[in-house]
């Protein structure tokens, strides 16, 4: 029995570095030997917006030294990161996607899916904004005014907790779906690379705040901004160890409650605030909103 485990464990291993490799890039191959023991290896599949922000690098390392444990991070849309889980390839799972977190738990994938913190989404354009939007804090006006005007957008479309939001956007807006618009760009891409070309588009997008912020030398501003429909709310969940056995149960419980102890909850709050004059994410316990 205990070398059926470790086969599967390995296999696991496998497959979690295969994913890393092929969807964001942002891990290489380690020996076979790295996964032969996954007691004190902790998986976590998150959102672009968590890794590419500097968060997840800034937030890490105390709990490795406190648990002699290595964080082992993939980072991709949230529609993806929630796949990996739902295959048992990673342990967490931290993203930003209410409906898709919810289907994911009642699918039995995951369990305890518990709030950290939360930020906002913001609509960016060129600061001669054709579709006059400047000012506007409602976001499903907003998007009627950028499909009535025809003014290039630029999308994510990939399934990422963004894409989503932008996509109930729409429907909210009464625009409904408009991949097939001339003025609509469905790229297929991360938040970076779609922050790229709308700026070298001129094209209105969304973004979270954080992953704005973080940007140097963008061209676009922050036209319309403050609805509660922009809201952008961030939960880890622990995929579910009694559907996968290899999941690291003990490990990724302790991996919440350092997310949500107090402690992290202020690091969140001061992750690069003097740099910018604002947190980039807000943490729940401190003085958060509801999810």
């Amino acid at each position: 029995m205990t070398g059926m485990k470790s086969d599967r464990v390995g296999a696991r291993g496998l497959r979690v570095a295969v994913a890393a490799l092929a969807l964001a890039a942002v891990a290489v191959l380690a020996s076979a030997a790295c996964f032969q023991d996954t007691s004190r290896s902790l998986v976590l599949t998150t959102t672009t917006s968590t890794y590419d922000s500097g968060l997840l690098d800034y937030l890490i390392p105390p709990f490795e030294e406190e648990y002699n444990a290595n964080v082992r991070v993939i980072s991709v849309g949230t529609g993806q990161a929630l796949a990996i889980g739902a295959r048992g390839d990673a342990d967490v799972v931290l993203v930003h996607a209410p409906s898709l977190e919810e289907e994911f738990v009642a699918d039995g994938n995951g369990v305890n899916r518990t709030y950290v913190m939360y930020n906002d989404f913001v609509i960016l354009g060129p600061q001669e904004d054709p579709a006059g939007i400047s000012g506007l804090e409602d976001g499903r006006e907003a998007f009627r005014r950028i499909a009535d005007t025809e003014s290039i957008f630029a999308s994510r479309g990939d399934e990422s907790g963004t894409h989503v939001k932008e996509k109930d956007l729409w429907v909210e807006s009464g625009v409904g779906a408009p991949e097939s618009e001339d003025w609509y760009l469905s790229l297929g891409q991360g938040m970076g690379g779609t922050l790229t070309t709308a700026n070298e588009l001129g094209a209105y997008t969304l973004t979270d705040r954080g992953t704005y912020l973080s940007r140097k030398n963008l061209n676009l501003e922050i036209l319309a901004e403050g609805d509660e429909t922009l809201f952008n709310p961030y939960h880890i969940i622990i995929v579910n160890p009694d559907k996968y056995f290899e999941v690291q149960k003990e490990l990724a419980e302790a991996f919440v409650d350092f997310l949500i102890s107090e402690g992290t909850q202020e690091r969140i709050a001061e992750f690069r605030r003097e740099e910018y004059g604002v947190s980039l994410f807000n943490p729940v316990h401190l003085g958060g909103v509801g999810p």
